[in-house]
């Protein structure tokens, strides 16, 4: 009988349920103080429904969605928690949480921020008239050469 959504959880099921390996779990308290799960003796974790959210965020954005440790602090810090369990929601109804069979290369889709997509385009912007000067000198070089083969000919 599976457990209610408000039971807590401990790091065996939040392992399996994240698929992620418990090591994994440990390492990122470490590095997340926002993930806060309760110790009971001899050390042992409980997750709260809360924690679970947090996490299955932490791993979207980690493993699917290509950002770093630094970049998910980053998240937590300017944007909050709240921000994170989204992206895990929304991971689980996309059905992308599932860890990728042992062995096998997952592609991450490159996300951006508005600023670094503003910055891109400039330069996209500044490539396109680059490539346009380039051309149209081209063509006069063209042309010049044509009008002196003409000349040497006549």
């Amino acid at each position: 009988m599976p457990k209610a959504t408000e039971a807590f959880r401990n790091i065996g099921e939040v392992s399996k349920e994240l698929a992620v390996k418990k090591h994994v779990l440990r390492f990122w308290e470490q590095k997340f103080p926002q993930v806060r799960p309760m110790k009971r003796g001899g050390g042992r974790r409980l997750y709260r429904p809360a924690d679970v959210e947090l996490l299955r965020g932490i791993r979207d954005l980690l493993q699917n969605a290509g950002y770093t440790i630094k970049g998910v602090q980053k998240i937590l810090r300017e944007q909050g928690i709240e921000q994170v369990k989204l992206a895990g929601a929304a991971a689980a109804q996309r059905g992308t949480t599932a860890a990728p069979a042992e062995g096998v290369a997952v592609a991450r889709p490159l996300l951006l921020s508005p600023l670094q997509v503003r910055t891109l385009q400039k330069i996209a912007g500044e490539l396109d008239a680059c490539a346009e000067i380039l051309r149209s000198g081209a063509v006069r070089r063209a042309s010049a050469a044509r009008d002196k083969r003409a000349a040497s000919r006549s």
